[in-house]
């Protein structure tokens, strides 16, 4: 156990492998409201413990901190394993393989603890890779609960209904997400307008609204192929995710065997239900009261087509009760997802308080 914590040593997410910029800034922020004191560079000695956010190529700096009695606490999500299943170069290939072996080596080699996003995320290393001698836990992401709530102003169009779609990138293989989720709206629409949607509100028509980065080609491929509304917000600063979650009526969760993603928490504190098909983690993360999540229909893991018929049922029924399912959906957050539980949980893995 260290015997005080003092100061912590944040090595950087692997570039390249998951979207972890997001919980640097959140958990530094948390230790040093606690008063430690926070670093991001090996050799800007000394400290007590690392936290690796994933894997580092420095595996150098990493021996000598472990040799030096720094305790090594290793964040993990998931691996990268698109890459095995689509075409998306050698250069991508490559730098997916090498990412992987890091993340792999540290947690067999050089971790003291291992903190693992999910149930889902644990049993997946577990099952690739083998157990481990390093003590772990889970602990979920997290998100400011002050910061992310249901708006105030900030309401859902009235004229329509809004699916969002919200990814860090949809490059790079995650596009089939952004395919679901045309097919999903289009599902929508055709029981909307066959008059099969029980709501008695005035919504008419189903818009996509999709939040990240999304090529020119492919833009233009879908704005040929659909006729659904289709809003192209592109990338958005952090801050103004609340805003926009605030606007939704549904957040489709298009990752497919996530680990913990934050836009499924963020939109949860904001009072969105979410959508999603039971891969990954999301079984874990949303409550049958914060959203829905149903059976993908094949095998998520050979990319085989999902069951379209179950998944556009799910969003027939979040619509239709829309004040539960928001409800629900901000109790949840509050149950499991406060930055201030997350950061709570990762100073005892630093002290060694398994």
């Amino acid at each position: 156990m260290v015997s005080k914590l003092t100061r912590v040593c944040l090595v950087p997410r692997l570039e390249g492998v998951g979207g972890m910029v997001s919980f640097q800034r959140k958990i530094a922020r948390g230790l040093q409201a606690g008063g430690i004191e926070v670093c991001t560079d090996l050799d800007d000695t000394p400290y007590q413990a690392v936290l690796v956010i994933g894997g580092t190529r420095n595996l150098t700096g990493l021996r000598k901190a472990r040799r030096n009695g720094a305790r090594i606490v290793q964040r993990l999500d998931g691996m990268n394993w698109l890459h095995r299943r689509l075409r998306t170069g050698v250069r991508h290939y490559l730098r997916a393989e090498i990412g992987n072996w890091l993340l792999a080596y540290i947690r067999s080699h050089l971790a003291d603890f291992i903190v693992y996003q999910s149930q889902f995320s644990r049993e997946w290393w577990e099952r690739v890779r083998g157990p481990v001698p390093a003590a772990n836990r889970v602990i979920y992401n997290g998100v400011d609960l002050t910061q992310y709530f249901p708006g105030e102003g900030q309401d859902p169009p009235v004229d329509r209904w809004r699916v969002l779609l919200v990814e860090g990138s949809l490059l790079g293989g995650y596009e089939a997400g952004l395919e679901v989720a045309v097919k999903l709206v289009e599902g929508l629409e055709g029981r909307i307008h066959l008059g099969q949607s029980t709501s008695q509100s005035t919504h008419q028509a189903v818009e996509l609204m999709v939040v990240g980065r999304v090529s020119e080609q492919t833009q233009q491929r879908w704005q040929q192929q659909t006729q659904i509304s289709i809003r192209w917000a592109g990338q958005v600063p952090h801050e103004h995710i609340p805003e926009i979650d605030q606007t939704g009526h549904i957040l489709y969760s298009a990752d497919l065997n996530a680990a913990c993603p934050n836009s499924v928490i963020e939109a949860l504190a904001c009072g969105l239900p979410v959508l999603a098909f039971d891969t990954g983690a999301l079984p874990e993360l949303v409550s049958p009261s914060a959203g829905r999540v149903v059976p993908y229909g094949g095998n998520p893991w050979l990319l085989e087509p999902p069951d379209m018929v179950g998944l556009v049922g799910a969003a027939a029924e979040i619509l239709q009760d829309q004040a539960a399912y928001r409800t629900g959906a901000r109790r949840r957050a509050e149950e499991a997802f406060d930055v201030e539980q997350m950061v709570q949980g990762y100073v005892q893995a630093l002290q060694g308080i398994d």
